[in-house]
């Protein structure tokens, strides 16, 4: 019987060959993962006082793990989603420890049995064509990055691609003749190419004689010509919004975010009579139910619905106190 590895040798052998090498996995998913590893190893260290090349896999266990999704909620104040987002990676990493250190099995189990926590799904915010417009027009067109906020927020609200698929965009997937449209490998490695239209079109080829002339290069770039990250995204387009507000007022009492952008497209799709699956296609979604989500959010359609429905004939009653014994016992 071959000897349980290390925890450090696991969890590399985890990134490397289940992550990279079997499953194939996509750089957003590994990038997540990471993320939540770091976390959790930078609180293990925090709380065990061993720095992680040093950890024991048995001290990873279920109180560790369950203490610290407790301490992202209430110190980093995360959401629900994003704690069952971080204990999704932790999951997967236990599943495969399962048949590389079986000794470790009841351990893995109670790991592997935290819930996930549930919660409210709140409908999706999107921006109003008012609004959008505001947002468009406040960049600052005279400077570089003016310029490539300009066109960067027209590609997020016009093609709905996630803030990780317009960060890694390079320039050639960009097709600017006929038929032009974007070539994107989005979420679960799926590929799909997003129609843009005539306006899009012009600023792009006007921003692509601002960065280099070379196939791989990031479209939207920071100042260091690096790839922006989603920090930089948020950061951008905050800035923006707050010059919006000083012409659109309504922007002031709203939090938007880049993902906010992408529900935008969707909306805009919904309410122009586009089929859920054309949508579905349009934004790389796994299945059909999850454009539902705009059909929940969509006020005006269920406006036009209730208007084509007969009303039920309602009938004013008197109001009749009721006893106020009763109405005493009911207060208790």
């Amino acid at each position: 019987m071959s000897p349980t590895p290390s925890f450090s040798a696991l969890l590399q052998r985890f990134f490397t060959q289940r992550l990279m090498q079997q499953r194939r996995a996509s750089p957003h998913t590994i990038g997540s993962y990471r993320d939540s590893f770091r976390l959790l190893l930078h609180f293990a260290q925090a709380r065990l006082g061993k720095p992680p090349t040093r950890l024991a896999f048995e001290q990873l266990d279920a109180p560790l793990i369950a203490a610290f999704l407790e301490d992202l909620q209430t110190v980093r104040r995360i959401s629900p989603r994003t704690r069952n987002l971080r204990l999704t990676a932790i999951r997967s990493f236990f599943r495969y420890a399962a048949f590389e250190a079986p000794a470790h099995a009841e351990q893995i189990q109670r790991v592997l049995a935290i819930p996930s926590q549930r919660f409210t799904r709140a409908q999706v915010g999107f921006l109003t064509r008012p609004e959008v417009e505001a947002l468009l027009a406040a960049p600052d067109q005279r400077t570089w990055s003016g310029r490539r906020d300009h066109a960067l927020l027209l590609v997020a609200v016009q093609s709905g691609l996630r803030v990780s698929e317009l960060t890694a965009l390079r320039r050639n997937a960009l097709m600017l003749d006929a038929g032009a449209h974007i070539h994107t490998l989005g979420k679960g490695r799926k590929e799909r190419a997003t129609p843009l239209t005539r306006q899009t079109v012009v600023v792009l080829k006007a921003w692509l004689r601002e960065i280099p002339d070379t196939d791989d290069a990031t479209v939207f770039p920071s100042a260091r010509g690096e790839p922006l990250s989603a920090d930089g995204v948020q950061y951008l387009l905050a800035r923006q919004v707050a010059a919006a507000s000083r012409t659109c007022p309504s922007l002031k009492r709203r939090r938007i975010t880049p993902h906010m952008l992408r529900h935008t497209t969707a909306m805009e799709l919904l309410q122009a009579g586009m089929d859920r699956a054309v949508i579905a296609l349009w934004l790389g979604h796994e299945s059909v139910e999850t454009t539902q989500i705009y059909l929940d959010a969509n006020l005006a359609m269920k406006e036009q619905a209730l208007a084509k429905v007969a009303p039920p004939e309602g009938k004013l009653g008197r109001y009749r106190p009721g006893d106020q014994l009763l109405a005493f016992l009911q207060g208790l």
